[in-house]
């Protein structure tokens, strides 16, 4: 099992949310939004011009900038990873 940061995450992939390395009202923000441990994100489209990106968590989409999602730590979804 590899981790990675969320903003590495290709366009239609899946991972699951290992943790997040943010201040703490930002963190309680994501963590409300569905950016859980243990939570599956799947990253859905990049703006024009690559920045935000959004990712499908929980039943909602949610715009990060890449220097948020950096600190989410994700590891490869099971199925994705082989």
């Amino acid at each position: 099992m590899s981790l990675m940061a969320l903003s590495e995450l290709k366009i239609g992939r899946s991972a699951v949310v290992e943790g997040l390395r943010l201040p703490d009202e930002v963190q309680h923000h994501l963590m409300h939004m569905g950016f859980m441990p243990e939570a599956r994100v799947r990253a859905v489209r990049r703006a024009p011009a690559g920045d935000p990106t959004v990712y499908a968590v929980d039943g909602m989409e949610v715009a990060l900038r890449q220097e948020t999602a950096r600190w989410i730590s994700v590891r490869e979804a099971e199925e994705e990873a082989r």
